[in-house]
């Protein structure tokens, strides 16, 4: 039989078949292991290890059981990162609430459809706006007022007030009817009782000046001479807008120079076409709007003496909100009673006043005044008529 070395515990022992002989007589003496439930197998050569304790088969070790290692706790499944949620375990696991704040980058393209829905903003806070102008071709002429009026009563889409009753009232210069433009005649100032004159026919009238207060001097020495004089540009009667040019006898009415293509200039003088300077001028006035008051110089106790001595008339006498209807009369007897240091009480007087109301704060209504005879004495009448009132007479034997 052949030798085998083993070497354990840094030792070289020999183990042959005398040594075996040896080993088997003092078995009985070391003690052994008890067997393992394996099979025997038949032994070829025993492989053992000597530790200075005891010699042990290694074919002979037990095998130990493996010790069952405590149940682990289920793992702990988060919640996907758009949403929080609650797990929900079985009353054996453990329950673990998560909330997590959502990280949309983090979202796959399998979740869009849980993804809130954003909010749009266009049409509700915003709108995009665009002009487009378009320039037609050639000359285009706007539509006037008259054009625009019968278009849109056509529609029938607009409401439209009642209109306004014609204005009759005629120039005594142009002898147009109504105001005229702002930037031309513009508006009819009153020279005397139904006689009235464009602001700037009077204003550019050769012997008119304007005051420092805005009072027309001269109209009616302008409105003489031009009923003798004949207008260069439509042939008819009271023109008072000459040429400035020495020697030049050419003259207009106001609106008539305009047509005429006359030069205005900001000292208020004129050149007729023959005279003026070709091209532009440093000087020329090419806006004739008055916002400022501007009136006519007259001589108003001269005009009430000529309402007076008219008697009838059909004319409506006004100043402010007093319209006069009836100047009445004084006979001789009467002189002696009927009048003051300030003013004279004519029997027969009667006019109306738009006042403040006496029952209504911000509320006018009508004060017929009139004056009567009673005992020889003028008596003063008061008749207050406000609408949804009976009429209130008030008397007394003084004005105040």
């Amino acid at each position: 039989m052949k030798d085998i070395v083993f070497c354990s515990n840094n030792c070289f022992v020999l183990y042959s078949a005398a040594v075996q002989a040896k080993n088997s007589e003092n078995k009985e003496s070391v003690p052994t292991l008890p067997q393992s439930p394996m099979k025997e197998r038949p032994p070829k050569a025993f492989h053992q290890y000597s530790n200075n304790i005891s010699t042990l088969d290694v074919h002979c070790l037990p095998q130990l059981q493996e010790k069952v290692s405590p149940p682990s706790s289920p793992p702990i499944m988060f919640p996907p990162a758009f949403e929080a949620a609650k797990v929900e375990a079985k009353p054996d696991e453990l329950k673990v609430t998560v909330k997590l704040k959502p990280r949309l980058k983090a979202i796959h393209s399998s979740l869009d459809d849980c993804r809130p829905p954003s909010k749009k903003w266009k049409g509700m806070k915003w709108k995009k706006w665009s002009i487009q102008i378009v320039i037609p071709k050639g000359s285009f002429k706007p539509p006037c007022e008259e054009e625009i009026d019968e278009f849109l009563k056509k529609l029938g889409t607009t409401l439209k007030p009642d209109p306004v009753p014609k204005d009759y009232r005629k120039c005594c210069f142009c002898h147009e009817e109504g105001d005229g433009l702002t930037d031309g005649p513009a508006r009819l100032l009153n020279l005397d009782l139904d006689l009235w004159v464009h602001l700037n026919c009077a204003l550019w009238s050769t012997e008119v000046y304007e005051t420092q207060a805005g009072a027309l001097i001269n109209v009616e020495l302008a409105l003489r001479r031009g009923l003798q004089m004949k207008c260069m540009f439509c042939h008819k009667m009271g023109a008072t807008s000459g040429c400035h040019r020495l020697r030049c006898t050419n003259i207009y009415h106001f609106t008539c120079a305009i047509k005429a293509q006359c030069m205005f200039f900001k000292d208020k003088t004129m050149l007729c076409p023959m005279h003026k300077p070709k091209g532009t001028h440093e000087q020329e006035l090419s806006y004739f709007a008055v916002f400022r008051r501007v009136y006519v110089q007259r001589d108003e106790v001269r005009q009430i003496a000529s309402i007076v001595q008219r008697g009838e008339r059909d004319h409506t006498f006004r100043v402010g909100s007093l319209i006069f209807h009836a100047v009445g009369q004084l006979l001789p007897q009467q002189m002696q009673a009927f009048h003051s240091s300030k003013a004279l009480f004519p029997v027969g007087y009667e006019a109306s006043r738009l006042y403040w109301s006496m029952r209504y704060a911000n509320r006018r209504c009508r004060y017929l005044c009139s004056i009567e005879e009673k005992d020889g004495l003028p008596l003063f009448v008061i008749k207050v008529v406000e609408q949804g009132h009976e009429d209130l007479v008030l008397t007394d034997t003084t004005p105040k």
